[in-house]
C-alpha cells in the first residue's frame, strides 16, 4: 500500500537529485524513471560517465532530496 503512494511522490519529482538509501547503499543522482516496482537513478560522477542504478521499491529504506547550497 504504501509503495504505491512512495511510487506516485517519487514520479512527480523525476528530474531531481536524490539520494535514495537502502540496506547496503547510499545513492545520490538524478531521479530519472519510476515504476510501480523499480526506481531508476543516474549516478553522477566526476569520473567518465553515468551509471544506471535500478532499485526496488521494496529496497528502499528512505529518500531524501538535497538542497542546493545557496
Amino acid at each position: 500500500m504504501f509503495q504505491n503512494t512512495l511510487a506516485a511522490e517519487l514520479a512527480n519529482r523525476a528530474g531531481s537529485r536524490v539520494e535514495v538509501a537502502t540496506d547496503n547503499n547510499l545513492i545520490d543522482g538524478i531521479l530519472s524513471t519510476v515504476t510501480p516496482e523499480l526506481v531508476l537513478v543516474i549516478e553522477i560522477s566526476s569520473g567518465y560517465g553515468n551509471t544506471k542504478v535500478y532499485i526496488s521499491l521494496a529496497a528502499i529504506n528512505f529518500v531524501r532530496f538535497p538542497v542546493a547550497a545557496a
